[in-house]
């Protein structure tokens, strides 16, 4: 019989930064929250092998194999030594499987509808498997997705990851088929999500890894494919603790108007709020190892007068249920921190707008403007697209995002980026204008 050891709970701090206060009669609060885990572990209430260290996981890798996979043969090929770098790269212990993705799923190791457990014999049938992988067929990412959740619903592993590669669109489902495939599989397990060359959908590719709470990211040369995944998974072994779940509630009179990951990127996370109690909702935040987040949270509270102080809010980081439900009213938490209001009559206090709320309302807005500028480039809207664009790059600038300043360079010439005066150039590379638009949603952090 097995001997099980609870794993340590992980530390989570939470760090509040705001300014609370208002004008006679405002309403609306806003709070950056810095979370940050170290240290630690947990499987979200599971046992874990005593003397493992770590908690039990598993991953999944889904390698598209359409026909355009072959064309040219080094996407294949580099997909092909990617999934065998990052199977190397596959903890002890770990639960494991590959999925090769056409217009239906097939199972390429280990076969029998279950996870492999990852040990160096298990790793070598599986390098030997994918050394086999061919391309033909349509595409159907949906059925790729169901099959991985229910390979990794199998298994009682506290971390469930995914790796997701594609090089076209989803052409051979709806987009309801998938966006149905994509609402089955949230809460079960994250997922990175990745296009090789220049012929897939941004969008799509984009909008699996928000739905999972995963990444997204363009590989154009497919030889920098297996040290992507190799990066990939190795992030994914260090994940320690599942299904955290950010707990928002509101007094009496309040409600939240938003709740938005900023950093490292932007997701919004207001429509995925779960009931959770009176007047509390939870957000998911997927699986976390030693890492720091920031969300930017606006509550609308009740009008009040000068001289009047509230709670606006109460944050807590609790651990999920199955399936990313609630873990019911009364967890403990993991950790916890309060949002507060004031009404004052001095103007300069309630006009100030605390630093990390302005930095991170930019980095928002710099997405957007981004998303907005190249849309309007597609559609031939010139004058639309120089204006966001040019916004894009003042923010950029001004907020010290040198990584996204440099993509812009390459889509616009820049005369001016305090002003944001710019350029449409007259030809853009594919690859270029399909990274800014990937990378738009990636923030810098706010010099504390």
């Amino acid at each position: 019989m097995a001997h099980f050891a609870k794993s340590p709970v992980p530390r989570f701090s939470a760090e509040v930064y705001q300014n609370p206060y208002l004008p006679e009669g405002g309403r609306e609060v806003h709070a950056v929250v810095t979370v940050t885990a170290t240290g630690g572990g947990t499987t979200g209430g599971r046992p874990v092998p005593a003397g493992a260290g770590r908690p039990d996981a598993g991953v999944v890798i889904m390698v598209d194999c359409s026909g355009s996979m072959a064309h040219p043969p080094a996407k294949l090929r580099g997909a092909r030594e990617a999934t065998a770098a990052a199977l190397d790269a596959v903890r002890d212990g770990v639960g494991f499987a590959v999925v090769a993705g056409t217009h239906r799923a097939v199972e390429v190791y280990p076969g029998d509808g279950r996870l492999a457990v990852a040990d160096a014999q298990t790793r070598a049938r599986a390098g030997e498997a994918v050394r086999a992988l061919g391309a033909g067929g349509g595409t159907a990412i949906g059925s790729w997705l169901r099959l991985t959740e229910r390979l990794l619903s199998s298994t009682g592993a506290g971390i469930r990851h995914a790796i997701l590669l594609t090089d076209g669109r989803n052409e051979h489902e709806s987009p309801q088929e998938l966006r149905a495939a994509l609402d089955a599989c949230q809460g079960s397990f994250t997922c990175d999500a990745r296009g090789v060359g220049t012929d897939w959908e941004v969008k799509e590719v984009t909008g699996i890894a928000s739905a999972l709470l995963g990444t997204a990211d363009i590989v154009a040369d497919p030889a920098g494919l297996a040290a992507d995944f190799t990066r990939m998974m190795e992030t994914a072994m260090g994940k320690e603790v599942a299904d955290v779940g950010l707990r928002l509630w509101t007094p009496l009179g309040a409600e939240t108007v938003f709740v938005k990951q900023v950093a490292p990127t932007v997701a919004d996370l207001t429509g995925r709020r779960r009931e959770s109690g009176p007047r509390s909702g939870d957000y998911p935040t997927g699986s976390w190892g030693d890492e720091s987040r920031d969300y930017h949270l606006c509550v609308r509270v009740p009008a009040a007068g000068v001289g009047q102080e509230m709670l606006a809010a109460r944050v807590s980081l609790i651990i999920s249920g199955p399936d990313g439900d609630p873990a019911g009213p009364s967890p403990q938490p993991l950790s916890q921190a309060l949002v507060r209001a004031v009404w004052t009559d001095d103007v300069t206090a309630s006009t100030s707008i605390n630093p990390q709320v302005a930095h991170y309302t930019g980095q928002a807005e710099l997405a957007q403007a981004i998303q907005q500028g190249l849309d309007a480039r597609k559609s031939g809207d010139t004058d639309g697209a120089t204006a966001k664009l040019g916004r894009a790059v003042q923010l950029a600038g001004s907020s010290g995002n040198e990584e996204t300043a440099k993509l812009l360079a390459k889509v616009v010439d820049v005369v001016d980026a305090a002003t944001g005066t710019v350029r449409l150039k007259a030809t853009v590379a594919e690859a270029d204008e399909m990274t800014l638009e990937t990378r738009s949603t990636k923030t810098v952090r706010v010099k504390k």
